[in-house]
């Protein structure tokens, strides 16, 4: 009876948000843009006046989540289809895809932002990975314009099978040879607009410096000025002319790329991704929706254009310290003295289970003592081709897969993890077992339809705050990446990392709405769709919700707090995930270990709503 009446509230609410659109004999338009790593309480009139406006003058949706893994290709995913992780695959920006991808330099562990090795996958997995049905591309079947425009991997996402053929695609490889291939028409309008076919590097903002030289201090500003001229000089006026309604999808690369590299703060911890140069990535982006607010302003399409700004996760300051890691007490010659190597999750799993350790990145060769792997993956097993442990390094967390799934190696990794004071949460493939001190995947809804392998442990590294007003804009993790201490990353399952940034506005959403309600990236993917009358088969049940309540009489569901706490491990340490919940959809706050997670103290009163 339960269920029942949640599915009837949940179709009552998509009703309600349908009606709201529904008045309208013509579709509206939509734009969606992403400032990429965007913080949640960062935005003030000062630091992003654009995005401040936004919020304070439509729907400030104050209680907005990223999904977990915190990482852009993941939250891409379900932005562009409304569908949680364990539905679409993309666990991470790094995933094991049980063969070897060439594109991606013939590894079992592709770095996915990549034009060429998502077609790469696609073409692995039956043509389209997702298996879950894109915004743009339900779109573009209804009649609608559409385009992607922005930071590489994420913005193909969004119509991939079709890989520029109808949807514009403008990115980082645009006018390269793993680029998206752009029409005839594209090419005359970018002519004539002054604009080259190619979109230009980012010259010193992608400079990450090293152990000893800081990474950047600008912005990522001539690319981004780029691809806001495309928007807004060519791609607007062009649907406009078109006389029909479309939807814009815009991804910034800053913040993210330039809190990543920041150069302010070399092996310190402050100010991290405080410094001038994170700011002015802000910044950057904030420009970048301005002169696209402007352009609407000027082309007259702002009475019907709904924009929604999300960001697709938070951000953290990078720490690289532990005191019980084998592998911080090796000395490499690209690492400071006592700090943790990139991949030093893959180096003590091997250590702890007594496996050889080989690079997935280098041709499968084996990893000597005193080194790391290149890009930090690793395969462990006495064959590399055929591996019992396989690591893909992501950040502020990281993906363990187990292709024998062998439930004796899971304890004995999970053991081994439980060991490291860098660990903060484990979360296990149900299929593999219970664990003490771990919980499984599906609390979490990686558990689903799936097409790429499943992880067989998610292990979350420990976060904290370096003390400021506001403690998730200056959250602080461990992070497993070649980027150094002091310079930012994501990933965790910190309050720092799921806490993003989101706001709309346009003649669809209210007026001056402050939404206490829960939501997340896969429920924007739900409202645009809504939004512009559009319905996805879904193969997977694992979706976001219509954000009714920001709607023009839509319906205010009441939501609910929960806490989810597994076992104890023989140490002691508990998994603990913290929630809320609108009708049947959970909203992941934070998880990990009581004091090793910002937002989730030792001295929290936990109570158990689920096993």
């Amino acid at each position: 009876m339960r269920r029942a009446i949640a599915l009837l509230s949940a179709s009552m609410i998509a009703l309600s948000a349908g009606a709201a659109s529904a008045q309208n004999a013509k579709p509206r338009n939509l734009i969606l843009f992403v400032p990429d790593g965007l913080r949640g309480g960062i935005v003030t009139p000062e630091t992003a006046p654009a995005m401040a406006a936004i919020r304070d003058k439509g729907v400030h949706f104050k209680n907005s989540h990223s999904l977990f893994p915190t990482f852009t290709m993941a939250n891409s995913s379900a932005l562009s289809t409304g569908h949680y992780l364990g539905d679409t695959g993309t666990f991470s920006n790094t995933i094991y895809t049980g063969y070897s991808s060439v594109p991606a330099g013939d590894t079992v562990v592709p770095f996915i932002e990549n034009d060429a090795v998502l077609a790469d996958i696609d073409d692995h997995f039956n043509g389209d990975y997702l298996n879950e049905e894109t915004l743009l591309k339900m779109a573009r079947r209804e009649g609608f314009s559409t385009a992607a425009i922005g930071k590489v991997g994420p913005t193909l996402l969004f119509d991939h099978t079709d890989r520029g053929k109808n949807t514009i695609v403008i990115d980082d490889s645009t006018g390269g040879k793993t680029g998206v291939p752009i029409s005839d028409e594209m090419k005359d309008a970018l002519t004539k607009a002054n604009l080259p076919l190619a979109t230009p590097g980012r010259g010193d903002n992608a400079k990450a410096g090293d152990a000893v030289t800081p990474g950047t201090t600008v912005a990522n500003v001539a690319q981004q000025a780029y691809t806001a001229d495309v928007a807004t000089k060519v791609v607007l006026p062009m649907f406009k002319t078109r006389n029909k309604p479309f939807v814009l999808v815009f991804w910034s690369r800053d913040p993210d790329g330039s809190q990543h590299n920041t150069g302010d703060s070399l092996n310190t911890i402050t100010p991290g991704i405080n410094g001038p140069t994170s700011l002015a990535g802000i910044r950057n982006a904030d420009n970048n929706l301005a002169q696209l607010r402007k352009a609407l302003d000027e082309l007259g399409l702002s009475a019907t254009t709904n924009i929604i700004v999300s960001s697709d996760h938070g951000f953290s300051t990078i720490s690289k310290e532990s005191k019980t890691s084998p592998s911080a007490r090796i000395a490499y010659d690209d690492t400071p003295k006592d700090f943790l190597p990139m991949g030093f999750l893959a180096i003590d799993l091997a250590k702890a289970l007594n496996l050889p350790l080989y690079d997935p990145n280098d041709k499968n060769a084996k990893v000597a003592d005193n080194a790391h792997p290149k890009a930090g993956n690793g395969v462990l097993g006495q064959d590399p081709a055929k591996p019992d442990v396989v690591i893909a390094t992501n950040g502020g967390s990281d993906l363990i897969y187990l292709p024998n799934r062998d439930k004796k190696l899971t304890d004995r990794v999970v053991k081994a993890l439980l060991e490291q004071d860098y660990i903060s949460g484990l979360f296990v493939d149900d299929k593999l077992g219970k664990f003490p001190g771990t919980l499984p995947m599906s609390n979490l809804n990686l558990k689903g339809k799936a097409t790429t392998p499943n992880p067989s442990i998610v292990v979350n590294f420990r976060s904290w705050s370096s003390g400021c007003e506001i403690p998730t804009n200056c959250s602080v993790q461990i992070a497993d990446t070649v980027l150094r201490q002091g310079q930012g990353m994501h990933g965790s399952f910190s309050r720092g990392d799921t806490y993003n940034f989101t706001a709309a506005i346009g003649p669809d959403f209210k007026s001056g709405y402050v939404d206490p309600l829960p939501v997340s990236n896969a429920d924007v993917g739900i409202t645009a769709a809504q939004l512009l009358g559009l319905r996805a088969p879904n193969n997977g049940g694992l979706t976001g919700r219509v954000m009714s309540e920001a709607l023009p009489n839509g319906i205010v569901p009441k939501m609910a707090d929960g806490t989810l706490t597994s076992k104890p491990s023989a140490n002691g340490l508990r998994t603990v995930i913290k929630f809320q919940r609108v009708l049947s959809t959970r909203y992941f706050d934070v998880a990990g270990f009581p004091g090793r997670t910002l937002g989730l103290e030792a001295d929290d009163k936990q109570k158990t709503a689920g096993k």
